[in-house]
């Protein structure tokens, strides 16, 4: 298992999707730069550089990136974060 990288209509947004839960309920959780979550992935996601918010459902983060900044760059940096938390299953 892992966690599964997917583009999205806007190009400075991607979706990271876990194979496990880690968010409760029905709830979104979005969270941008100056705001503090429960959920210290999400806060740890914002404080990556060319991160500019992050959007937290039930399984899957989305990332919307800082224009200038590179997916090339962000994505092994957020796959990686995201499994140091235990989101990338039964590896």
């Amino acid at each position: 298992m892992s966690i599964l990288v997917e583009k999205t209509p806007n190009p400075l947004a991607m979706k990271f999707t876990s194979p496990v839960h880690m968010f409760d309920g029905n709830n979104s959780y979005p969270v941008h730069q100056g705001d503090v979550s429960d959920y210290p992935i999400l806060n740890q996601l914002l404080t990556l550089d060319g991160v500019n918010h992050v959007f937290g459902f039930q399984t899957f983060i989305t990332i919307i990136k800082e224009p200038d900044a590179d997916w090339a760059t962000l994505t092994p940096v957020v796959t990686k974060l995201m499994t140091e938390f235990g989101y990338a299953g039964d590896e």
